[in-house]
Formats: C-alpha cells, structure tokens, sequence
C-alpha cells in the first residue's frame, strides 16, 4: 500500500507579508516531516508536497489558518517512497515565472473550466486548444487535438502567441497545464493582449485524470510531474515512463534499452550534446550516488532510477 501522500497546491492570492511566511512555514514543515518546495511570492503559494497522510493534512490546515488562504485547492496522489529529498520554501518574484510585468491573474483571469465540462469545449472546431508545458512534457502525452507550442520554458510562451496568435482571428483559446497555475497564469497574460474568449481547466490536467473516467477522456499519454515518479496517468496512478536525470527528458522503457543510455549520465536525447568533461562529472556524479545507496542513505544527485 502507498505510504505517501503528495499534495500539489496553489493559489492566486496577494501575500503582501510573503517573506514573514518563509520562515513559519518552513518549521511547521520540517516539525512535520514533510519535504518538497512551496514558493512563495507578493501574487501567491505555489508548490508540492509529500509526507505521511497525517502530517499533509496537518500542514494544509496550518495553510488554510491564514484567511487569504482558507480555499486553497490542493490534489492528491500517492507514493510508495518518498517523492522528495528535502523541504525548502523559496521566495520568489513570480509564483510561476512568465517575466511579463502587470500579469497578475489576481487583476485579470480567464474562464475557469471545470474538468467535467472540458471535452464538450475542447471539440468545439472554433476552439484552439494551448498547451502551455515545456517540450518535454508535452513528449509524453497531451489532449487529442492540442498545439504544441514547443517551448522549453514558460518565459518563451508570450513571445509564442506574439508570433502564432492573432486576437482577430483566434476567438476562442482554450489551455491547459499540469496542476493548473500555468494555463491560469497565461490566460491573465491572453486577456491582456485583448483575446476576448480565454478558457483554462480548472485544475489542470491531474484533476482531470483524476476526475474523467479513462472511457470518456481526449487524454492521451501520460502526464509528466515534477518529482521521482515521472509521470501518472489516469486515475494518478504512478506512470510507466522513467527519467534521464542529465537533461530531465522522460523516457520510456524501449528508450533505455538504447546503447546511448546510462544510468544517470546520458539517453538518446543528450547523449549527442554532452561533452566528455560533462560526462565524465556526470559519472562521478553517478559513483557518489550508488556510494550513498550503499549506505542507505539518499543522494541529492540520485534519481531512483525504476
């Protein structure tokens, strides 16, 4: 049975006091055994979690005291080890970092979709459908019908809908994200550019597979997560992919048969770009992790390859 609850969580909220939260809320964690990152910042929380079932409830509630956070959302799924290696609250400038100044879902937002409601709009053909993830991410799975913008960071989306889009002729944008923050943020920034029609899945799209039933989903794939399960799929079931822990890229089993894969230094993605200097750090990288395993202890560089 998994033993670890994870809660991915956030919200749009001005904090004019952030900095005074670091602190408090980094000791409640760690009094709690609970690791992961919360950032922190003027327009909001956000971040992942993981601990004993108890413990997350515990933190939530402590969250939820402060009444500019009392209907924070969070969503759950579940692990048979430990998600994460430490805890840390970060502070930061942007809760999500697009760097535009102004674009502050709190001031501008677009429509909230719930994920029940989401297939009807996505099969509009007037409808353009956004995913707003990193390449990467969308490698591995997306909605049926989706455009792929092919950044490798969110700071490329707005130079993207510069480029591509076209208020007078896009009227209807439909987006999604991992848990949501994304496609709400960027929905501020559409608004802005006067795109009058913006819809975003409330949720993003682990709420979806954990509400859709797999029989009636447009999801295809699975989703990648931000920790050491890679991805889920419906249900927030635990994925079948794996991860290069040299460029991040998620893989799959028939991708790690492959002669350019290594254990924590190359796969078929990077293997072409490292230098040997580069794999050769990466190696001793690789040494000091199974050093700590056989001492039973975790590694910061360690990726618990599957």
């Amino acid at each position: 049975m998994s033993q670890y609850l994870t809660a991915a969580l956030y919200k749009f909220v001005t904090l004019d006091n952030y900095k005074d939260l670091q602190q408090p809320i980094l000791e409640q964690c760690l009094m709690l055994g609970i690791k992961g990152t919360l950032l922190l910042a003027n327009e909001g929380i956000n971040g992942t979690i993981a601990g004993k079932p108890e413990d997350i409830r515990a933190i939530l509630a402590y969250l939820r005291s402060d009444p500019r956070l009392a209907e924070l959302e969070h969503k759950e799924s579940w692990a048979d080890s430990h998600p994460f290696y430490r805890m840390k609250v970060k502070l930061k400038k942007e809760i999500v970092t697009m760097g535009v100044q102004g674009v502050d879902p709190n001031d501008v937002v677009g429509t909230y979709v719930k994920p029940e409601d989401w297939n009807a709009l996505i099969s509009d053909p007037d409808v353009i459908l956004l995913d707003t993830r990193n390449d990467y991410e969308v490698h591995i799975g997306t909605f049926k019908g989706a455009v792929d913008p092919k950044t490798t960071t969110f700071r490329e989306f707005p130079k993207y809908v510069a480029e591509n889009l076209d208020n007078t002729r896009h009227k209807k944008v439909a987006m999604f994200c991992t848990g949501g923050i994304r496609c709400e943020k960027a929905s501020s920034f559409m608004k802005q550019q006067g795109f009058e029609e913006v819809y975003h899945l409330q949720g993003g799209i682990l709420k979806y597979l954990e509400t859709v039933p797999e029989e009636e989903s447009l999801w295809e794939g699975d989703c990648f997560v931000f920790d050491q399960r890679v991805a889920v799929k419906h249900g927030l079931e635990v994925g079948d992919h794996h991860q290069c822990y040299a460029c991040r890229m998620p893989l799959t089993q028939e991708e790690m048969q492959s002669e350019q894969y290594e254990a924590g230094i190359s796969c078929p993605y990077c293997y072409a770009k490292l230098s040997a200097e580069k794999r050769d750090s990466l190696r001793e990288r690789q040494k000091q992790v199974k050093l700590a395993r056989a001492r039973g202890q975790s590694h910061i560089g360690d990726g618990k390859h599957k």
